[in-house]
């Protein structure tokens, strides 16, 4: 598991490490059962404080990719309610889409924007 922070960025450190941990899952690189580096390892691994890490796991335990077990770790369990799922999708994409509305990007380049990353994620469309 090859993990990154852009200290550059100005996107907090939590949550560049909780978006590459979801990437991880949805490409299949990090799978359902296995265990995330312990806190003080991600933290000296990708060379960020072991409260920010703690704070990224925590999230990622609310939002449902992971649980939390004093013995094991941080474990990549996927209990993810889809309604709840889609309604975050349609409150983050709603800005996205904004965005784009106003920058006259087309419906038709947002169909295809999201069927590539779609298939990059999920494989093959149908």
């Amino acid at each position: 598991m090859i993990l990154e922070i852009d200290f550059n960025s100005d996107e907090a450190y939590y949550v560049q490490l909780c978006n590459q941990i979801i990437l991880g899952i949805a490409m299949d690189r990090i799978r359902e059962g296995e265990a995330l580096p312990s806190v003080r390892q991600m933290a000296d691994r990708i060379g960020i404080n072991m409260h920010t890490v703690n704070k990224a796991y925590a999230v990622l335990r609310q939002e449902g990719f992971v649980k939390l077990d004093r013995r094991k770790g941080a474990i990549v369990s996927l209990d993810i309610d889809k309604l709840r799922a889609l309604e975050e999708m349609r409150r983050e994409l709603g800005v996205v889409l904004a965005r784009g509305v106003c920058k006259n990007v087309s419906r038709e380049e947002v169909h295809q924007l999201v069927d590539d990353i779609f298939d990059r994620f999920a494989g093959s469309a149908d």
